[in-house]
């Protein structure tokens, strides 16, 4: 399995980009917002990729995150939905969107993609809703949004990581409060909900925090 892809770019396409890692050439085909966030020809770039074998093709897709990464993995999971209408929806609304509209229910912010029809749009919500929290625990540490552009051969590492297993519930609650931010909710109402749910109990790891936050933040009624 390829996870990641950093070298320079070769040429850049409508829907994919070649990337030379020291004199072997990768296709990588992206979501349209990646394909924006990509640097120019000739500059140094790394995406986190995800391969998919058929028995004809090997198709490599890559992304700027890895909660990009698994949405479209996630995606891919839903009948109906395939590498195609993935990147269509990850490059409509990116993968905070994605985690918003999932979490919070909004199939139409789905049914925004080209080629998504309400069906399928309820489905992935449907079928995706109780993965959000764990999606939106994947806390980019110390990153810049946007395709991890390298300044010299040097600097090809990393941008973007999962975030490790906390040292303590300090810990899980910033990792919450910052998913929730992400999200659209404002600083101080999902700072009060994360601590309300952390004194009702839900428990000291992110997900389970960012899942009792969300539900504390439902619309009532």
């Amino acid at each position: 399995m390829i996870g990641k892809i950093a070298g320079r770019i070769d040429y850049i396409s409508d829907d994919h980009v070649l990337i030379d890692v020291k004199g072997v050439g990768y296709l990588v085909y992206c979501s349209e917002r990646t394909m924006q966030a990509l640097p120019s020809a000739g500059e140094a770039v790394a995406l986190y990729t995800d391969l998919l074998v058929r028995e004809d093709n090997l198709q490599l897709f890559g992304f700027t995150s890895l909660v990009e990464k698994e949405w479209h993995r996630l995606l891919m999971s839903v009948q109906g939905v395939g590498a195609k209408a993935s990147l269509a929806i990850l490059g409509t609304v990116g993968a905070e969107g994605v985690s918003r509209a999932i979490a919070l229910g909004d199939w139409n912010a789905v049914k925004a993609a080209k080629g998504i029809g309400p069906k399928t749009a309820q489905r992935v919500v449907l079928d995706l809703k109780d993965k959000a929290p764990s999606v939106m625990a994947l806390v980019p540490r110390g990153a810049a949004k946007g395709a991890n552009v390298a300044q010299d051969d040097s600097v090809l590492e990393d941008i973007v990581e999962p975030a490790h297993e906390p040292a303590g519930n300090a810990a899980a609650q910033s990792e919450a409060l910052s998913a929730l931010t992400n999200l659209g909710y404002a600083p101080g109402e999902a700072a009060a909900a994360v601590a309300q749910a952390q004194n009702e109990g839900a428990g000291e790891d992110t997900s389970s925090l960012i899942r009792a936050a969300l539900k504390l933040m439902a619309p009532k009624g």
